[in-house]
């Protein structure tokens, strides 16, 4: 069994300032979230895009985010 999975997503910034990001899938290894990439890049909006695409490697089984957090809201 794998230990570790490949989390693929796709971010720019929008011009408002906000950042933009999609979550696109879950890789048993990263030459397969690479072979997804040349496929996304076929589709529109990711063609105005190519180079905003990334790939974490995360341990299975284990806790990421290990700290609290608190939430800014604007006025």
């Amino acid at each position: 069994m794998e230990k570790y999975v490949y989390v693929l997503q796709h971010s720019y910034e929008l011009e408002n300032g906000y950042d933009e990001i999609k979550f696109l899938g879950v890789f048993s290894n990263f030459q397969k979230a690479e072979s997804a990439i040349v496929e996304y890049k076929k589709l529109p909006g990711f063609q105005e895009h190519p180079n905003d695409f990334y790939i974490d490697k995360y341990e299975i089984n284990k806790k990421h985010w290990t700290e609290g957090f608190f939430t800014v809201t604007l006025d």
